[in-house]
Parts: structure tokens; sequence; C-alpha cells
């Protein structure tokens, strides 16, 4: 039975996807900071294993790596998942929560992957899927530092997808756009934001509320969990994967036009 370690796995596209892949016969080491939900296992062998692991720290991540091996003997791949979101103008987000966005989203997924890359290079195989944002390729105001990290993730993807290509390691970055989940509600605000003298304020609660609107109405977990298991399941995984055609569509346009236009069209639809 191939293992698969997924992180962000206790809901939304995380919990979508581990179903998703127990249902096809895949074990899955589903990792979450609390370690909830229940174990479970499908009629053809396929299983989800709770496991606790913080992203954040690299003891629970290297126990993780450790007890998969421990009961597999390999692993077949990773898919770095974990993410959260902060809402605020970057004038009113002050440097530890700069780091709080950035801590889960890029350096998070970068301890994970790095703790599965000596494992995959001994198998000669494995695979590393990261899920990234629509937001990484169209800044998104007032969430400025998710748009960063979400960029900085898909990069370095796009890097290891090179550094590790002569080990059989093979690398795909997922952008999701608007996507129905709890994220929404999860979604904190800088200290500042919520100020309503700050000059940012109407602006900022105009944009959000714009977003949450879009994400509620957006593509459902599900939609995006096909896309994640459509590439564990391609002989070659594909570099970048869009969900949905309105998306891949907005991202064509949006490279295609010239950037002070593109960047006073994002600005309209938040305004």
């Amino acid at each position: 039975m191939k293992a698969i370690l997924l992180t962000g796995g206790s809901s939304g596209i995380g919990l979508a996807t581990a179903e998703m892949l127990m249902n096809k016969g895949y074990q899955v080491y589903s990792g979450s900071r609390r370690g909830g939900g229940q174990a479970q296992k499908s009629s053809n062998g396929g299983e989800i294993i709770p496991i606790k692991m913080d992203v954040n720290d690299e003891t629970t991540v290297k126990n993780a790596v450790d007890k998969i091996i421990q009961e597999n003997g390999k692993l077949y791949a990773v898919i770095s998942n974990a993410g959260n979101g902060i809402a605020g103008s970057i004038e009113d987000t002050a440097s530890d929560e700069v780091k709080y966005q950035l801590e889960t989203n890029f350096f998070g997924s970068v301890k994970v992957i790095q703790a599965c890359l000596p494992i995959f290079r001994k198998q000669g195989f494995g695979k590393v899927i990261a899920v990234s944002s629509v937001a990484a390729v169209i800044p998104v105001p007032y969430q400025a530092f998710y748009s960063a990290a979400k960029s900085a993730l898909l990069l370095m993807m796009d890097a290891l997808t090179m550094e590790v290509k002569p080990f059989g390691i093979q690398c795909c970055t997922i952008l999701p756009g608007d996507t129905k989940t709890d994220f929404t509600s999860s979604r904190k605000y800088t200290d500042a934001s919520q100020n309503e003298n700050s000059a940012y304020y109407k602006r900022m609660k105009t944009a959000v509320d714009k977003m949450e609107i879009d994400e509620q109405n957006g593509m459902s977990a599900e939609s995006i969990a096909k896309a994640i298991v459509k590439q564990i399941e391609r002989k070659k995984m594909k570099s970048r994967v869009i969900p949905g055609l309105q998306y891949k569509a907005i991202c064509v346009v949006s490279g295609l036009l010239p950037y002070k236009l593109r960047l006073n069209l994002i600005n309209m639809v938040y305004s």
C-alpha cells in the first residue's frame, strides 16, 4: 500500500483529499496540530491515520516521517496543505504578525518537504505536492503577506523541481482560487487593522468582505481535492495546476495585461 503524508488534514481541502485518497486505496497519514479526527478505513484497504504534527515544529515533523518509515518502509508522496490567513493593510501589520503569516504557509511547508526529501532520494522516487494559491500570481490587497507567502512557496517549488529531478522526485504546485472552506471563518485580522481610526479601515473591510463572499461562493474543497488526487495518480505530474477554468483564464489574461493595468483591475475588484 502506498503511504502519503498530508498536512492540514483535519478540515477543508486537506480532509477532502485524505478521504478521496483513502477511497482509492492509499494509506494517508493525516497531520494536524491537534492530531484529532477518527481513523478511517475503506473497503479496499485504504485508510486515514490521524497524527499529531505541527508543521512549525521540526521535532513533530521528524517524528511523523519516522513513524511512516517505521510502519511502511517507504513514503510515496507528501502533500503540504497546511495554511492560515491574516488580513490587514501592510502598514497595519506588525512584525510578529508578518512572521505568523509566513511561518505556516511558507516555512512550515519547507520544513515538511525537507524532512521527506532524504527519504525520496534514498528510494529513488517520490512526489511532492504543495498547495499554494492563485494569490501567488495575482496579488490580493489587504492580504499582502498571504500572497507573499504563497508566492514564495510557488517559486520555491519551481526551483525544487529542477533540483530533485535527477533523483526521480517529481514536484507539483496546486493553485486554488476562491474555495468554500472554514478558511474564511478562521481568518485572523491584524490588531491595528481593527482600529476604526486606521486610514485603511473602511477600504480593508470592503475588500475582505468581498473576498469572503467570493470564498463562500467559490469552488468546493472536493474539486480541489480531485485536482490533487489526479496528480498523485499521474505517472508524470504537472509542475503547476490551477483548478477551475475561470481561474485558469484569469491567470492567463492577467499575465498578458500591462502590469499597471493589471493592478488597477485587481484594485477595482476589491473596492
